[in-house]
């Protein structure tokens, strides 16, 4: 289980910025952000995502996924078999797609499940044209997959070689599905897993309730991360562990320093229940 760092908040690094980070923060690695204005985008990831992750691997910083534009959704997008094409040039085996949203007022849900199997089945053949997986995400709100439970009805009858889970356990714990119990439904595509914890809140809605949610420090919301981990470990799960940090603090060392405890609390978490088991 290797300890990356999602780039999504590092936009203005190039790659020796990224080194210098990654070392500073105590990551092994990272989650690349490919996306317009990041230093490697889809216009130049043929070129970019290879010598990029080359240079991160010298410096001893794996790059075992990549996380797509929020639009790159389907197998016909312009983008997807460049990106592709460069993973496969880069030896970079996993994709993070964006998200089917769903609004139940204005669509229908099995319809559109059906459109996003339709997706997946197409995604298979890219896949295993470039000898990549191409994964969903368990984002909790109107999205399709947003639980592990909805992410099989998307997955199901695909083959786990080239489709995979990409499970959250901060937005699991929004919409209250048990990881343990999402781990068992998703088991054959587990692929990736998020790191990020998360809280909700009762706020009074006129004369009833309503739930505030939002993402905090690790410790500081609702995941359990010890049986997370040893849910992990029990499970044998050995791919990336992809840390987020999605909590709101606007001053920039301020939020450099919470993501440094941050890598160092993951990493903590996991080395632990590596070493019980």
């Amino acid at each position: 289980m290797k300890l990356i760092l999602f780039s999504k908040f590092l936009k203005d690094h190039d790659v020796e910025a990224l080194i210098r980070r990654g070392h500073d923060l105590g990551t092994e690695g990272y989650d690349l952000c490919v996306r317009p204005g990041y230093v490697v985008n889809p216009d130049n990831a043929g070129e970019m995502l290879p010598s990029v992750v080359r240079k991160l691997a010298a410096a001893g910083l794996a790059v075992p996924m990549v996380t797509g534009n929020f639009d790159l959704l389907t197998p016909d997008h312009l983008t997807a078999e460049p990106i592709l094409a460069a993973m496969d040039k880069a030896d970079v085996r996993l994709l993070k797609l964006g998200y089917f949203r769903f609004d139940p007022q204005a669509q229908d849900y099995w319809s559109e499940v059906e459109k996003a199997r339709r997706a997946f089945d197409g995604w298979q053949k890219l896949a295993r044209k470039y000898r990549v997986k191409i994964c969903y995400h368990t984002h909790s709100g109107f999205y399709l997959g947003n639980t592990c439970a909805a992410l099989m009805l998307l997955l199901q009858g695909s083959d786990p070689q080239l489709i995979g889970a990409y499970v959250d356990p901060g937005h699991l714990a929004l919409e209250g599905e048990p990881f343990s119990i999402g781990v068992s439904m998703v088991r054959q595509y587990l692929s990736i897993v998020a790191l990020k914890d998360s809280l909700r809140k009762r706020a009074d809605h006129g004369d009833e309730g309503a739930m505030t949610r939002s993402f905090v420090v690790a410790g500081g919301g609702m995941v359990p991360w010890s049986e997370v981990f040893a849910e992990l470990v029990r499970v044998g799960y050995d791919g990336p562990l992809s840390v987020h940090c999605e909590f709101e603090i606007t001053d920039r060392e301020a939020f450099l320093t919470a993501v440094r405890r941050e890598v160092a609390y993951f990493r903590r978490k996991r080395d632990t229940a590596l070493a019980a088991k």
